[in-house]
């Protein structure tokens, strides 16, 4: 997908512009041939980049599903804690993999590396279709329902939420392109806001629970499912709350220090969000019975009433916070994934492109924009969420067995930190698991449409990509990408 012979007369534009750019102290020399993204990225940044994208829409929105599948309290609260540990164990998998190969993009590096191109673009081609955009519409159209709660709506509200989701991911696109460190510092003050609001939560339950209502609390494993498949099931929802345990990998080219900073913020940001998910979910069981739980649209809000009185309206305040900052992640991380891919040529080259005065990826936050808002007026929460983990879960498990190859292919490879092989075998079975025991209980159609959908994408991959097709007038759109965005290549460029 190479335009290089249609660009060369813009690439002359825009090396005029480069040169007129201010310079900084570590800029002083820029030419278009070095321009890359900044390294602004740090272990408090890089830690509220997993704590907020994680803590987005799915604890105030999961615990229905959770208890819903397993039946009981006891089975609810285990499945929270131990979809903590798998994202534990991808975590740690996940930080050795980035400090052995240290290039943005995630999955689709290791991948590449581990099983070549093919697997490497069935990724792409997956999580930029439908994994990380799903994941945007997703939070987003829960920032929109808890935005419905402000306001009597007759009728069906489904249309304003969906107009409110799509004004955020506009919101987001507009901030990510505009500056890569003000993204980073929208990330860290919605971070903060919700942990805040969470920890408030955490301690309103505690109180509680000292007070003696623990009523609930007490059922222990009455109603427990014998199902294995449905455990499963219940595993997907809240693991669904727990998706951005991998985010920072996206940006490691990005990061300071990435052999320290990866694996401890990665670590630091999973442990954190596991305790905070169990006082919370306990805490809503303090203030409501599982019944009533179950027919709650917002749980949230529920406990708020309940617990804070005239106070309440700090609830979902807190959610929108939570939920817009945990978009924010998953856009600047989703945008990443396009941009490395283009970059190696899996995509189209201007999706590469870097805007020469902001430094932001801008052609690439704005394609996983609009793919997102695509996603967001037919979508249902549910079906998004079973979609999305099914899909995601195939390459979670894929990934961390490209850890396990790299053991025998990279033998001489200089590893700052390596994790216990035991804990990627076992986390690749529980993928297995994860992705299997669904189809079985109870098979159904979107799953074979998901697999087609993967498999779809050596449609585009064969033509495009391995053979190189070249598409009529696709060198004029790149030339006029790059001179609307002021956006020049930006090819890989190791650390000294």
């Amino acid at each position: 997908m190479s335009e290089e012979d249609d660009s060369k007369d813009s690439n002359g534009d825009i090396r005029k512009r480069v040169k007129e750019l201010p310079q900084d102290e570590k800029d002083v020399n820029v030419k278009p041939s070095t321009i890359k993204l900044k390294k602004h990225v740090g272990l408090v940044s890089g830690t509220s980049f997993i704590v907020g994208t994680i803590i987005g829409s799915g604890i105030f929105i999961s615990p229905k599903g959770v208890l819903m599948e397993t039946g009981s309290v006891a089975l609810s609260l285990i499945v929270w804690a131990g979809a903590g540990l798998l994202a534990l164990m991808g975590s740690l998998c996940y930080a050795e993999l980035g400090t052995l190969i240290r290039k943005s993009g995630g999955e689709y590096q290791y991948i590449k590396q581990a099983f070549g191109n093919i697997p490497a673009f069935l990724y792409a081609w997956t999580s930029i279709i439908v994994i990380r955009t799903s994941s945007m519409a997703i939070i987003c159209l829960t920032f929109g329902e808890y935005v419905a709660t402000f306001f009597p709506y007759c009728g069906n509200p489904d249309l304003p939420m969906k107009l409110v989701a799509s004004l955020a991911i506009v919101t987001l696109a507009i901030i990510n392109c505009t500056d890569a460190r003000l993204a980073t510092r929208v990330q860290v003050f919605f971070t903060v806001v919700k942990l805040a609001a969470l920890l408030v939560i955490s301690i309103g339950g505690i109180v509680r629970m000292a007070q003696g209502h623990v009523t609930e609390l007490k059922r222990g494993f009455e109603g427990t499912t014998k199902s294995p498949s449905t455990i499963a099931l219940a595993f997907y929802d809240a693991l669904w709350s727990y998706d951005g345990w991998n985010n920072l990998n996206y940006l490691t080219e990005e990061i300071k220090n990435p052999k320290k900073n990866l694996p401890r913020a990665n670590i630091a940001g999973v442990l954190l969000v596991t305790v905070i998910y169990l006082l919370t979910n306990m805490s809503y069981l303090t203030a409501m019975t599982s019944a009533e739980l179950l027919a709650s649209d917002a749980v949230a809000v529920t406990w708020g009433d309940r617990v804070l009185g005239s106070a309440a309206v700090l609830v979902p305040l807190s959610v929108l916070f939570s939920t817009f900052g945990s978009a924010n992640g998953t856009l600047f991380s989703g945008g990443r994934v396009v941009y490395v891919a283009a970059r190696d040529g899996m995509l189209p080259e201007m999706l590469s492109y870097v805007n020469c005065k902001r430094y932001t990826p801008v052609p690439s936050i704005l394609f996983t924009a609009i793919i997102s808002i695509i996603m967001v007026f037919p979508g249902n929460l549910s079906e998004l969420i079973d979609f999305f983990s099914f899909t995601a879960w195939i390459f979670y498990g894929v990934t961390v067995s490209s850890l396990i190859v790299s053991r025998f292919t990279m033998k001489d490879a200089e590893r700052v930190f390596k994790v216990p092989l035991p804990i990627p075998i076992l986390f690749v079975l529980l993928s297995i698991y994860l992705v299997i025991a669904p189809i079985v209980q109870s098979p159904r159609i979107e799953f074979l449409y998901a697999f087609l959908f993967i498999i779809g994408g050596l449609i585009f991959y064969i033509p495009l990509v391995h053979f190189k097709l070249n598409i009529p007038f696709w060198g004029k759109i790149s030339t006029f990408s790059q001179l609307l965005f002021e956006a020049v290549p930006s090819p890989f460029i190791p650390d000294e």
